[in-house]
């Protein structure tokens, strides 16, 4: 097992315990304060998911060299590329819709235009990348 998953799996523990110490001990937060804790708890528990679910992956898949042979194999299959490549490409193109209707009942419903403008900085910054590539 490599390290590098047990580092991910500890920087999500440490940030799942300093959001849940932030919330237990900050009183009358203002300003970024409110949310800080919050988003240190979800971002720690997914760094920490996706850390454990490599190790026990990999700790499962070493058992067995033709399991491990087999999931290579199916992982670089021509078919299962293009069938990946194509879903991404028919998300993207909803994608495209959805942020444009939304940007547009935000817009009609009188939202700040502070997030109004980033959500048409993501969405330029989305098709801008579409582009390039």
């Amino acid at each position: 097992m490599k390290k590098a998953d047990w580092v991910i799996t500890l920087i999500g523990v440490t940030m799942l315990g300093i959001g849940l110490f932030m919330t237990k001990t900050i009183e009358n937060a203002q300003g970024i304060l409110l949310t800080l804790p919050y988003v240190l708890v979800g971002t720690g528990c997914g760094i920490f998911g996706y850390g454990m679910s490599n190790i026990v992956s990999k700790k499962a898949i070493s058992k067995d060299l033709d399991l491990e042979r087999q999931l290579e194999i199916e992982k670089n299959d021509e078919r299962n590329i293009a069938i990946s490549t194509k879903s991404k490409a028919k998300a993207y193109d909803l994608m495209t819709f959805l942020f444009g209707v939304l940007m547009l009942s935000f817009a009609l419903m009188n939202i700040d235009m502070a997030v109004i403008l980033l959500l048409v900085a993501a969405y330029l910054s989305v098709h801008i990348y579409g582009i390039y590539y």
